[in-house]
């Protein structure tokens, strides 16, 4: 059968590859910690569940407005104007099943064969592929970790062309925690206005920020660029919500009837239950954001001492989200019993099958130095695992 030519030009998600093969490992009775899938380990907020639960019991399982309910809609701009300063209406509102949705949606909606789209590396996995989806190209521009992997105003300039019609900013980062400043996103949305790009504002890990200084959509930082802007947003991450598969956005009235649009010939409306479910969610959930927090800090403490306390490891303090992303740099070269560990694919193969210690590679996210891990598992199984991870480390020659 000859299939379409646009899956030869995507990759399947390395995270949920890895995930899965975890999970699989852990079926046939192998002690697996597992640090590769992105997901809080808490459970999703009682408050949340009620109103799933209520839902059910009150017949709410037909179909809904294929770009969400009004209800939900409602929520999502008063958490947009309570959290960020930032104020739509209702017809500024998609609701996606999921923030990834939401993502190809506005690909699809956006882009013609040959549109660009600059996305800073390290990014997440699915940034390139999306847009591969859409026929669009991906601009990758390599940021530095010594700038703390933040895109460069001057750099972004320099690779704007006749064909860029978008930016993909996500602060804090998956996968390096890096949280915009307001004097960047500055820099960042005159650069776009200038040149009349739309800018994709994936704010996806908004409340998981660490210490004091806060997160700053670039919206709230100018507000004159939200007509070119999509704020891209969800529940999976702050609500500890990523299996009922809600994101939504706010941005241009056009844009959204157009992703709207596409949303009704692909997947129809997100599930009738989880909209209600993130009503409670957004509008009774906050509380949770503390008890999240504060499960993740110590957690966060534990793995990044402990990766930076390993020789030929260093790992910076992610000021967001909940993944390390070490530089696996002094490792590489060395040998073990089967063979010579060249690139992190090699190093996080050897990490699942010997120490039983699931990560993923950073290839897939555009930095071949470095492995993702993120620290939502209980503070018992990372220590377990990071002391698997040092002896194996240890025992390369």
């Amino acid at each position: 059968m000859k299939l379409a030519t646009r899956t030869t030009r995507i990759v399947p998600s390395a995270t949920l590859n890895i995930s899965a093969t975890a999970k699989s490992m852990v079926t046939q009775g192998v002690d697996v910690v597992d640090f590769s899938a992105g997901e809080p380990a808490c459970d999703t907020p009682e408050v949340v569940k009620a109103a799933a639960k209520a839902a059910i019991t009150d017949g709410f399982t037909k179909y809904t407005p294929a770009s969400g309910i009004d209800e939900l809609k409602e929520a999502i701009v008063e958490k947009f104007s309570r959290d960020q300063g930032i104020h739509y209406e209702k017809s500024q509102i998609l609701v996606s099943c999921g923030a990834k949705h939401t993502l190809y949606n506005v690909a699809q909606a956006l882009l013609n064969p040959g549109d660009e789209v600059i996305i800073p590396a390290p990014y997440w996995v699915s940034y390139p592929d999306i847009v591969r989806l859409a026929d669009g190209q991906p601009v990758l521009l390599e940021t530095k970790e010594s700038h703390g992997y933040a895109l460069d105003p001057k750099q972004l300039e320099a690779s704007v062309t006749p064909r860029t019609r978008a930016l993909i900013l996500n602060s804090p980062c998956n996968p390096t925690g890096t949280l915009y400043t307001r004097e960047t996103l500055e820099a960042l949305a005159d650069v776009a206005k200038r040149h009349g790009f739309l800018v994709i504002s994936d704010d996806i890990y908004e409340q998981l920020v660490y210490g004091e200084t806060p997160f700053l959509s670039i919206v709230s930082a100018v507000p004159e660029i939200a007509d070119q802007t999509l704020v891209v947003n969800g529940v999976s991450k702050a609500f500890s919500m990523t299996g009922w598969r809600i994101g939504y956005a706010g941005g241009p009235k056009a844009l959204i009837a157009a992703m709207a649009m596409i949303q009704s010939q692909s997947t129809s409306n997100p599930t009738s239950i989880s909209q209600k479910a993130s009503v409670a969610a957004l509008r009774e959930g906050t509380p949770f954001f503390k008890e999240l927090l504060a499960d993740l800090g110590p957690k966060r403490r534990l793995m990044i001492d402990t990766l930076n306390a390993i020789p030929g490891i260093t790992c910076p303090t992610p000021a967001g989200a909940f993944y390390a992303f070490p530089n696996v740099s002094g490792v590489l070269g060395k040998r073990h019993a089967n063979g010579t560990l060249t690139t992190s694919t090699d190093l996080a193969t050897y990490l699942l099958h010997e120490a039983h210690i699931a990560c993923v590679p950073g290839e897939p996210f555009g930095s071949p130095h470095h492995l993702r891990l993120t620290y939502t598992p209980t503070l018992d199984a990372i220590e377990r695992g990071m002391q698997r991870f040092k002896k194996a480390i240890q025992s390369l020659a």
